[in-house]
């Protein structure tokens, strides 16, 4: 029955089969202007919207696989590049870049779009916006979607600490911290940068012990062979969209996310863990980044939360695998945002 009513919901919009990623509109919110690309399947807005919001090192565009899904299914399909990222303002100061800011541009874009309540969708960076959004900005949320990204109780010491511990001062978020050279290392070959990141897993599911190397994304890029052409997830036209992006925003605004860790963890220790909106949480077997492994007791803190988990797919899940992770979107939005 599920099924014969998800089908008869789609078939009310049809949207063409080569969807052309929609252009920006500038939107002034919390202080800065934010580019935002729509796709709208709900024009008589009976539904609350899906904000997508990207993770590092991605932009709007990254949902260019999603929005056309998202909208057929009569959902209105937001997608914002964030503050520091493609056509949205850069500031420098990176304290414009803690989850308390994020999250209010977040509140701020529903303000100025007349939206209530929305649906949140974040990957990687965008799904440790997403889940806090619900802590700070609870009344603003219909629900959540975490990509890759579990929500996860603050840990007793400062993240930091955790990572160079674990993986030493090479790993790439503990060099992020570096003032400057993080930027320059990325701007020296962005083309090669992007074509390292977006690759496909070389395993099926993530082995319990990885060289620490595997995330010195810094040294690799700098002393490491390029990444094989039959590797990389994205054509060389879709890579070409984010070398062109990063060449307007440049890096700095991005690496200020990961300069906000441990004072993002000051913020959210102070307030309760428990999010219980309905919620939705997709992983990927072979998730080099964020295995599905974090994710195991996530019920604990988000008790109504749905998890599925993609076989064979890597971190990339909007391009590795568009048509499963669509499926398990449109699928949740339809019985649980259908109301």
């Amino acid at each position: 029955m599920r099924k014969a009513i998800a089908a008869g919901r789609v078939a009310r919009h049809t949207w063409p089969m080569d969807f052309m990623f929609p252009k920006a509109k500038l939107v002034d919110a919390n202080g800065v202007r934010l580019a935002v690309y729509e796709a709208d399947g709900d024009p008589d807005r009976r539904r609350a919207p899906v904000i997508l919001v990207h993770g590092w090192p991605e932009i709007a565009y990254s949902w260019k696989n999603v929005m056309p899904a998202v909208a057929e299914a009569g959902f209105r399909a937001i997608a914002l590049d964030l503050k520091g990222f493609g056509q949205s303002d850069a500031p420098a100061d990176k304290t414009l870049y803690d989850i308390e800011h994020m999250t209010g541009d977040l509140a701020a874009l529903l303000d100025a779009l007349d939206i209530d309540r929305a649906v949140f969708c974040g990957h990687d960076w965008g799904g440790a916006i997403v889940w806090p959004m619900a802590q700070l900005h609870g009344d603003r949320v219909a629900g959540v979607i975490g990509l890759s990204t579990p929500h996860r109780p603050p840990p007793p010491v400062p993240p930091l600490s955790i990572f160079e511990k674990r993986h030493t001062d090479r790993h790439y978020i503990v060099r992020f911290q570096e003032e400057g050279i993080p930027e320059r290392i990325l701007e020296s070959n962005p083309t090669g940068f992007f074509r390292l990141m977006f690759r496909r897993p070389k395993f099926r599911t993530v082995p319990e012990a990885l060289n620490n190397r595997v995330y010195d994304l810094l040294g690799r890029l700098e002393h490491g062979p390029p990444a094989r052409n039959e590797d990389v997830a994205l054509s060389d036209a879709d890579i070409a969209v984010f070398v062109d992006a990063y060449k307007h925003s440049g890096f700095t605004g991005g690496i200020n996310l990961y300069r906000n860790i441990d004072r993002n963890w000051e913020i959210i220790k102070a307030h309760d863990p428990i999010i219980r909106h309905p919620a939705l949480w997709v992983g990927a077997a072979s998730d080099l980044y964020l295995p599905p492994s974090g994710a195991e007791g996530m019920e604990k803190i988000v008790p109504n939360v749905e998890k599925h988990i993609i076989p064979d797919c890597g971190h990339w899940v909007m391009w590795e695998k568009p048509a499963e992770l669509n499926a398990i979107l449109v699928d949740w939005l339809l019985r649980e945002m259908s109301g």
